[in-house]
């Protein structure tokens, strides 16, 4: 049988390994032995830190896919229209029935400054 020994730590931290080690292990040994163990073989360190936390990506990721739903909603919105008016002035434009019509490029808004 192997021998126990006695460490001192502080109660409110004993109290938090006794509860982490009742869900996890059998024995108060075990735990500490699978976190020991935890650390050695994935190569880490207790103080590193891991970087972001799974929440943290996350909501990170909710709040810009709001953002280009929002982009993409103002983009149906406010071009789409616009975009409609150009293709059916130029498709009346193309109209064989408006062949004797001159357009007049400086009244014209459908064209842009550049050939003003």
């Amino acid at each position: 049988m192997e021998k126990f020994t006695n460490i001192t730590i502080k109660k409110k931290i004993a109290q938090r390994f006794i509860k982490f080690s009742k869900s996890y292990y059998k024995t108060h040994s075990e735990a500490l032995t699978g976190m020991l163990d935890f650390f050695y073989y994935n190569e880490i360190s207790p103080k590193e830190n891991f970087g972001p936390t799974g929440r943290r990506l996350e909501n990170t990721f909710k709040k810009r896919i709001n953002a280009v739903i929002a982009i993409m909603k103002d983009v149906e919105k406010n071009k789409a229209n616009p975009t409609l008016a150009i293709l059916e002035s130029l498709m009346e434009a193309a109209d064989p029935k408006n062949k004797n019509q001159i357009r007049d490029y400086e009244e014209d808004d459908t064209h842009p400054d550049f050939y003003k």
